[in-house]
């Protein structure tokens, strides 16, 4: 499922995440941590890889789009607290 994002509605989801929530992701997702933080903005591609997103210039840092939101929903439930 895609969907768009400012880039700083995504950064600001990422600042309020509670410590460790990165290596949590990560390890639920059976992904490298380097993966996760690129996708809240990241640019560690020598350990990470990409993770999908498209960034089109703009207000509040541009739009992005994308491509999988399955990061983005584990971020959500650290944040509801699930």
């Amino acid at each position: 499922m895609t969907q768009k994002i400012t880039f700083n509605e995504l950064r600001d989801i990422k600042d309020h995440l509670p410590h460790g929530s990165m290596q949590r992701i990560a390890q639920e997702l059976g992904m490298e941590v380097e993966t996760v933080r690129n996708y809240f903005g990241g640019t560690h591609y020598d350990t990470g890889t990409s993770v999908g997103m498209h960034i089109e210039q703009g207000p509040q840092g541009g739009i992005i789009l994308l491509d999988d939101t399955t990061i983005l929903e584990k971020a959500h439930e650290i944040l509801e607290g699930k």
